[in-house]
């Protein structure tokens, strides 16, 4: 017989998130209320204002790199990840790949 292809749910999971500075309360308040509950939230929900530029500037700040130097890495112009991390320009699946690699994170981050 075959075996299960799922992994089984578990009770309690840890969660971790870098937030700026000015946005600490907000986020305390916004985590605040699931405490207690052991319902699950999604992450959208908590941060409905996060987005992919976010998670492009917050891999580059936490690999400790400049714009200039992971443009260099990924070979575009230093403005284009600029653009992409002020939501003026949009991050492909293909660029997203390109940064993914460089900033050693899932690609997901930025779609």
């Amino acid at each position: 017989m075959l075996e299960p292809t799922k992994k089984p749910r578990i009770k309690a999971v840890e969660f971790c998130v870098m937030v700026r500075l000015d946005r600490l309360e907000d986020a305390r308040r916004a985590v605040t209320p699931f405490l207690a509950d052991d319902e699950t939230v999604p992450w959208r929900e908590v941060y409905p204002d996060f987005g992919p530029a976010d998670g492009l500037r917050g891999a580059r700040i936490k690999e400790g790199l400049t714009q200039r130097a992971l443009s260099a890495l990924v070979g575009v112009p230093q403005r284009h990840i600029s653009e992409m991390e002020n939501g003026k320009r949009a991050i492909g699946k293909v660029m997203a790949k390109r940064l993914a690699d460089a900033l050693k994170i899932d690609y997901r981050v930025m779609l």
